[in-house]
């Protein structure tokens, strides 16, 4: 399949600037890969696709507030630093993106907070926007962390024209994040309330966590017609014993496996073995999911409503496919359903 092929016109109303007043009352589409037939529900009514020993799959990657604003020596100009990778621990070395990039050059030095303790030397140029910085900081690795957070804000994605608000800090989080390392949220998580996760629970749905650290290159935009030729970035991801186990043996009871959000998706698929059961893993994955696709592990998926053109659309459409997937988003858009980060819940089955 070509580029061409995942281009719609998406009123830009229906991007939504913030997330519903309760996290399980956004809207949800359900989708009947066998028959077709799509449903209108309410995010809360997934309960009621799912049974005692199904699996549901979460991305327990915690964000970080990877968006520091600092100010260029001598000139003071407003620089936005946006954090992308810890590259040396012991040496504060990060990769990151910087805005203005023109302004910044190997050697600048730039400050950030009111008492400008926190100082970063650009050490490197790796790409037109992205530089190496080291962070030069009195204090132990454990304060530098603690500044990094204190000065850094939720990193929304630019679509969000607002300015970020307190309750974002929260609201751009899933309940069950554990493991900081994100720089966007895995946003299908983000419908899960206490209150459904604990009724999933006593109905009997079983979870298995995975930890994918969602980097910005998740949403690079695919710039080649032929999509064999695209590169993802690569992201860590990690799956231990214990999620293997509670996977394989749904899958051996032909359960329910649910992935919730493509990197749920992204990372089992990453780690299957000959046999197409889940094997454990702790690396980098840099896989591109696009039709025609053969997914091993899941066979029901939560996803949000993705942009025109956008790897996470491609994913979708390989596993739902394709027609079925533009009459989907056809319906989604008359119905006036909201996408992207913040926006309402798809539930494939």
């Amino acid at each position: 399949m070509k580029l061409s092929h995942f281009n719609f016109e998406l009123p830009q109303n229906l991007l939504a600037e913030y997330p519903a007043e309760n996290r399980d009352e956004s809207r949800l589409m359900v989708i009947h890969r066998e028959t077709g037939k799509i449903e209108h529900k309410m995010f809360k009514d997934l309960i009621d696709y799912f049974d005692e020993g199904d699996v549901m799959v979460l991305n327990n990657t915690k964000v970080f507030p990877a968006r520091l604003y600092g100010n260029k020596e001598k000139t003071g100009a407003r620089i936005e630093v946006f954090l992308l990778r810890e590259l040396n621990e012991e040496q504060r070395l990060w990769d990151v993106l910087v805005d203005p990039a023109r302004k910044i050059r190997i050697g600048n030095k730039l400050y950030f907070g009111d008492d400008e303790t926190l100082v970063a030397e650009v050490i490197d140029n790796t790409t037109s926007r992205g530089r190496t910085l080291r962070f030069l900081y009195d204090g132990s690795y454990i304060d530098f962390r603690r500044k990094l957070r204190e000065l850094g804000e939720t990193p929304l994605p630019k679509y969000i024209k607002r300015t970020v608000e307190p309750e974002d800090e929260e609201r751009y989080q899933t309940i069950y994040a554990k493991h900081e390392g994100a720089v966007a949220a895995p946003t299908a998580g983000l419908h899960f309330s206490k209150h459904l996760l604990k009724r999933l629970e006593i109905k009997g749905i079983d979870f298995a966590e995975l930890t994918l650290h969602v980097g910005l290159g998740t949403f690079n935009p695919v710039e080649v017609e032929d999509l064999s030729k695209h590169k993802m970035d690569s992201e860590e991801l990690i799956i231990d014993e214990k999620a293997t186990e509670i996977v394989n043996n749904a899958k051996r009871k032909k359960k329910r496996i649910c992935a919730v959000g493509t990197t749920a998706m992204r990372g089992l698929e990453s780690a299957v073995s000959s046999d197409h059961m889940l094997n454990t893993f702790d690396g980098w994955t840099n896989k591109f999911i696009f039709p025609p696709y053969e997914f091993s592990i899941a066979n029901a998926m939560v996803t949000n409503f993705h942009l025109p053109k956008s790897t996470l659309l491609m994913m979708v459409s390989a596993f739902i496919g394709h027609d079925l997937m533009k009459r989907a988003y056809k319906e989604a858009i008359l119905e006036q359903y909201k996408f992207y980060s913040y926006g309402d819940a798809m539930l494939i089955l």
